[in-house]
């Protein structure tokens, strides 16, 4: 698996990019999706990698920088039919790796609250993240669990 810098213009990447955005707004309401689109994440600050098997996209995510101290891991996905490649596992760690070099005290995250985020916050609390309250611009919203990481 080889997990790359991207600058969002391949096609499979926007493909999988859809799929989150569809699948977010499927699971929660609209004012608590807060999944990114392509150009949100072109933004300055954000970071954006994914992972390759060869020519076979196996997820992704990226790296938001809150402040000079603080980050927040965002659009981590992999696609349905690839799960369970170790694909998330390994960009999260990459993510927290990179976060660290930058000399980030905290990495923290928002993730849906419903069963179907709970693989999701298994992966974070195995690398160690904690539940906490709403960080940066979020605000509590029974739709969203928040997590942190001190780094």
């Amino acid at each position: 698996m080889k997990i790359e810098l991207d600058d969002l213009s391949r096609p499979p990447i926007r493909a999988l990019l859809d799929e989150h955005l569809r699948n977010m707004r499927e699971l929660s309401p609209p004012e608590s999706v807060h999944a990114l689109d392509v150009e949100r994440l072109r933004a300055p600050g954000i970071t954006f990698w994914t992972a390759w098997e060869g020519p076979l996209l196996l997820g992704c995510g990226a790296l938001k920088e809150l402040d000079h101290r603080h980050g927040e891991v965002k659009s981590m996905r992999t696609p349905v039919a690839l799960r369970r490649r170790g694909a998330g596992r390994a960009i999260l760690a990459h993510i927290i790796d990179v976060a660290r070099s930058r000399g980030y005290a905290r990495l923290s995250l928002e993730t849906g609250s419903f069963e179907a985020f709970r693989p999701a916050q298994r992966l974070y609390e195995s690398f160690g993240f904690t539940y906490c309250g709403p960080f940066g611009e979020y605000a509590e919203d029974p739709n969203s669990t928040f997590m942190t990481l001190r780094l």
